[in-house]
């Protein structure tokens, strides 16, 4: 029964799709993640990685920004109104403006050239150890790349009992990932937004730090010096797109609020701030 379940899980998060045009580090990248147990499937141009991501439905994508006809940014946008893999971007640039451009464009996390491939791995097995209820990679609109109808997030599953957060008139829906404010239905968060704005409603006025933050996308593993300064960096502009989106500024939180000097909480309930 055990062996059983551990194939089925890794069946489930075997699939990787890799957009790079550089020949040797799309070989070595496609290298080092068959050799870890994941089927992937390369592509050298960015339209192709997008169209593998629509047939081959993989859990996690990972981009390079500098592509010889679409650039990884247009790639992640793309890929992010198709499907709800997590994305990893690899750029050869320490320009702050292209990292957030990239997490802005829908990206859960990124990797700077030149890298080590066990970073590479740890940055994906990362990703892969948060919890996530949805594990289809099926158009967030519909079912391919035709647009269709959504469903109704305020709708569980028939055989799940309904569980959703709510705090300031803001709901989130646990089973199908969705949000809604004030009784509307919210634009699509990515993973990893949802899992911040899950992670403030979990814990309530309890303050997290950027390092906390960055640990519980991770799974609750630990890193470097060097990594912790990506990852503050990753939390911060998740939280300023995760704030843009719910339609609230830093200086008048309805959800998220920074504590300065040492991270972010909950914001109180409305009827406190009279």
């Amino acid at each position: 029964m055990t062996k059983k379940m551990m194939t089925g899980a890794l069946l489930e998060r075997g699939t990787l799709v890799l957009v790079e045009d550089d020949p040797d580090i799309r070989l070595m990248v496609a290298d080092i993640f068959r050799g870890a147990g994941f089927k992937t499937h390369a592509f050298a141009y960015g339209q192709e990685g997008v169209e593998g991501v629509d047939r081959h439905r993989p859990e996690v994508v990972v981009v390079d920004l500098g592509l010889p006809d679409i650039d990884g940014f247009e790639v992640t946008r793309r890929i992010r109104n198709i499907s709800n893999a997590y994305i990893l971007i690899l750029t050869a640039s320490s320009h702050e403006m292209d990292t957030i451009l990239a997490l802005e464009a829908g990206a859960d996390d990124y990797v700077t050239k030149p890298f080590r491939p066990r970073e590479l791995r740890y940055r994906v097995e990362a990703l892969l150890r948060r919890p996530r209820l949805r594990t289809d990679t099926t158009n967030l609109t519909g079912s391919s790349l035709d647009p269709q109808p959504a469903e109704d997030p305020a709708q569980e599953p028939a055989d799940q009992a309904p569980y959703y957060l709510e705090h300031n008139g803001l709901q989130l829906h646990v089973a199908t990932r969705t949000v809604r404010v004030d009784g509307r239905e919210l634009v699509q968060l990515t993973a990893s937004e949802f899992d911040l704005l899950h992670s403030f409603l979990v814990n309530g006025r309890v303050v997290q730090t950027k390092e906390d933050l960055a640990q519980g996308l991770r799974g609750g593993q630990g890193t470097d010096s060097l990594g912790r300064i990506q990852d503050d960096q990753v939390i911060q502009v998740h939280i300023a797109n995760l704030r843009k989106k719910l339609g609230e500024t830093a200086a008048n939180p309805r959800w998220v609020e920074t504590v300065h000097g040492f991270g972010y909480r909950l914001a109180a309930p409305m009827e406190d701030k009279d």
